[in-house]
């Protein structure tokens, strides 16, 4: 592994985005953003996992994560692994308008690459940066609740279903539907 995407502190908040080879928009469609939901619940749950901010954007997404029981890198590469297995079952088995594409262009970067067996969904790496002061943090978390505005998908941070936001509003009870850790 490359060091540039090691991480040498699991236990300090790391933000990282996660990307579908070359940027392809995934999701867009629920029944693949209940994937990345139940995957990172799982990895919260029995995998040490803390996730204190995301969002899933169409090509891509952001995390701000801490792992206390393993190696951040190992845990995002088995996440990776598992999460391109089951997106690409869920694009074989439910109503897809682009299915001979997706599954076309992520069968062609698995050859391309020759580590893949059959598709590759996401690419190499997740682009660590430790977030080590408070600014740095502050930052990340907005950036990260405002992208759906800057992409033009919405125009208030709380109307981005697959986001953290709502765990950060003040006097919210509908929370998001990641087990997220908020920061403050």
């Amino acid at each position: 592994m490359s060091e540039k995407y090691k991480v040498i502190d699991s236990t300090v908040p790391t933000f990282i985005t996660i990307t579908v080879v070359d940027w392809v928009n995934l999701f867009v469609r629920p029944v693949y953003c209940n994937i990345l939901d139940e995957s990172l619940n799982y990895c919260i749950k029995e995998k040490g996992l803390s996730v204190h901010a995301y969002v899933y954007m169409t090509s891509h997404i952001h995390l701000i994560v801490t792992a206390f029981a393993g190696e951040l890198q190992n845990v995002i590469r088995d996440f990776k692994k598992h999460t391109s297995k089951k997106l690409v079952k869920a694009i074989q088995e439910h109503p897809e308008s682009r299915r001979e594409w997706l599954l076309r262009k992520f069968s062609f970067e698995a050859q391309k690459s020759g580590r893949a067996k059959n598709y590759k969904l996401w690419q190499d790496g997740f682009l660590p940066v430790i977030l080590d002061t408070l600014e740095k943090i502050e930052q990340r978390v907005n950036y990260i609740h405002y992208n759906p505005i800057e992409a033009e998908i919405v125009f208030q941070e709380r109307d981005y279903v697959n986001s953290s936001y709502r765990n950060y509003e003040e006097k919210n009870f509908v929370f998001c539907n990641v087990n997220v850790e908020p920061l403050w």
